[in-house]
C-alpha cells in the first residue's frame, strides 16, 4: 500500500526516529502503526529514539574545503568521551564531506556518506550502537576566492571545539589563517557594520541610552555620550574593526591591507554554542540511572 507523508510524520513524532527509516518501518509492516512501531524497536531505532530527548551538548566541529568552497558542521554528542571516540570522528569526518555538495542542513541530512546511507539514518545507527543521544545541529558554508579553515582544540585534523573558516581575496595564506585564530579568540559578531543585525545594534543603543540617562545629564549631552559608546561598540563587535589579536597595534583592517589581503568573509561554530544543559544534583543523577 502507498505510504503517505502523514503517516511518516505521526511514527516520526511517536518514535523520534528518523524519516527513512519511519518510511521503511510503514512500508514493511503495510502502513500498520503499532507494527512499525514494533519493527522500528526490533532494529534498535527505537532503542536510539529513546535518547532523543536527552541533551546532547558535547560533540565537534568539523571543517572541509574544496577550491573556493568551505564548510563547517557541529555534530553534537552528550559526553566529550564519545567526541574523542575514533569511530564517532570518522562519521563526523564523513559528514563534513558530505556537506561540501549540498546548500543547507536539510539537504545534508539526507545527502549519502560513503556506507550507502543517508547522514540522518547513519547518525540514527550511532546513537543505537554508541548508546549516546547524538544531534547534527548546524552547518555553514562559505565561498569565496580563497578559504582557510582553522579548528581550535583539534580532536583529530580537521576538527576541534571551534571551527573558523575564512574567505579572503589576496595570496598571504598564512595572514588568513592568522585572521580565522583571531576570530576562534575574539568571536566577533560580524564582518563589518554592514553586516550586524540591525536589530541588535537598536537594542544596545537603547541599554546604551537607558544608562547615560541614570547619569542626570540633559538629553544633547546624552546623545553626545551615545555617539561614542556605540562607536566603541560597532569597533569591539566587528572582526575588520576589532583589535588585531597578532599586532593590538592594528585593526584587522589595517593589518589586512598591510598583507594586501582583503577579508571578505568568515564562519565561527562552536560546540554547544546557545544549548542550554539542565543541571541535576548528584543523586538525581543515580537516580535516573538505576531506572535505566
Amino acid at each position: 500500500m502507498a505510504i503517505t507523508a502523514a503517516q511518516v510524520k505521526e511514527l516520526r513524532e511517536a518514535t523520534g526516529a528518523g524519516m527513512m527509516d519511519a518510511k521503511k518501518a510503514l512500508t514493511e509492516t503495510d502502513g500498520d502503526m503499532d507494527a512499525a512501531v514494533d519493527w522500528l524497536r526490533t532494529k534498535g531505532l527505537a532503542k536510539a529514539a529513546k535518547k532523543s530527548g536527552r541533551t546532547a551538548a558535547e560533540g565537534l566541529v568539523a571543517v572541509a574545503s574544496e577550491g573556493g568552497t568551505a564548510v563547517a558542521v557541529e555534530v553534537n554528542s552528550e559526553t566529550d568521551f564519545v567526541a574523542k571516540n575514533a569511530e564517532f570522528q570518522e562519521m563526523v569526518s564523513g559528514i563534513a564531506q558530505a556537506a561540501l555538495g549540498v546548500e543547507d542542513l536539510a539537504g545534508l541530512l539526507e545527502a549519502e556518506l560513503a556506507n550507502g546511507k543517508t547522514v540522518e539514518q547513519t547518525v540514527t545507527d550511532k546513537i543505537a550502537t554508541i548508546g549516546e543521544n547524538m544531534t547534527v545541529r548546524r552547518m555553514a558554508r562559505i565561498t569565496g576566492d580563497n578559504v582557510v579553515s582553522y579548528t581550535h582544540n583539534a580532536a583529530a585534523p580537521g576538527m576541534g571545539k571551534i571551527g573558523v573558516l575564512v574567505a579572503f581575496s589576496g595570496g598571504d595564506e598564512g595572514f588568513a589563517r592568522q585572521v580565522a585564530m583571531h576570530v576562534a579568540a575574539v568571536n566577533p559578531a560580524a564582518l563589518n557594520e554592514g553586516d550586524l543585525d540591525p536589530a541588535v545594534v537598536e537594542k544596545e543603543k537603547q541599554v546604551q541610552m537607558d544608562i547615560a540617562r541614570e547619569s542626570g545629564k540633559p538629553e544633547q549631552v546624552i546623545e553626545k555620550m551615545i555617539e561614542g559608546r556605540m562607536k566603541k561598540y560597532l569597533a569591539e563587535v566587528t572582526l575588520l574593526s576589532q583589535q588585531f589579536v597578532v599586532n593590538p597595534d592594528l585593526t584587522v583592517a589595517a593589518a589586512a591591507k598591510e598583507a594586501g589581503v582583503e577579508i571578505t568573509g568568515f564562519v565561527r561554530l562552536e560546540v554547544g554554542e546557545g544549548i542550554v544543559v539542565e543541571k541535576e544534583d548528584f543523586a538525581a543523577e543515580v537516580a535516573k540511572a538505576a531506572k535505566g
